[in-house]
């Protein structure tokens, strides 16, 4: 499979209709030869009805996070932005965002990590960086640079504005270890 079916494959996926309840719509978005790959857990409502990855509060936050304007974030050049699902899973029970399914993962995510000739990872959020990293302490994650795939791996937080506790509780991520992610994106975009 090359990577130009690969992307049409995964925008006309349906395999999980049945567990959602509603129309899946995945969102596909980079190329073979993407700078970044960054890989968070699944899309948002929002994104789920625009089709546009990150087009939420998250995402607002993270390309201030990151410093990067919002044409360098979604120019495909620069960004591949993927995730452990391509569609919005809903809401459960309790109101939060479900898990996304593990099939996307081993279906989908898997291939394109491999088919995207990419520089660096960034890994966005605790369940994403689960995946990869196992049971490592995620603060050590966050405030270390790790290695995935033999690559640069950058670990950050969900942006998510109902992620403030771990932000109060860790204001060392604000105060030094963004300026150093910041100066990885920017060196990896201007490479």
């Amino acid at each position: 499979m090359d990577f130009d079916t690969l992307r049409l494959e995964v925008k006309k996926c349906c395999f999980c209709k049945e567990k959602f309840g509603f129309e899946p719509h995945p969102v596909f978005w980079g190329e073979e030869n993407s700078k970044i790959v960054q890989i968070s857990q699944a899309p948002s409502s929002t994104v789920h009805e625009v089709l546009k990855p990150f087009s939420d509060a998250s995402g607002k936050i993270l390309r201030d996070w990151l410093e990067v304007t919002d044409e360098e974030f979604y120019d495909t050049k620069n960004f591949f932005i993927g995730a452990m699902a391509h569609c919005y899973p809903g809401k459960s029970k309790n109101g939060n965002d479900k898990n996304p399914p593990k099939c996307c993962f081993d279906r989908w995510l898997k291939k394109e990590i491999e088919m995207v000739h990419n520089k660096i990872y960034v890994i966005v959020g605790a369940k994403a960086a689960k995946a990869f990293f196992g049971d490592s302490p995620f603060e050590e994650l966050v405030f270390n640079n790790q290695e995935l795939f033999g690559k640069l791996a950058i670990i950050l937080p969900h942006p998510s504005p109902l992620n403030r506790r771990w932000l109060k509780k860790h204001p060392l991520f604000l105060e030094s270890r963004i300026k150093e992610v910041r100066k990885i994106i920017r060196d990896c975009i201007e490479s």
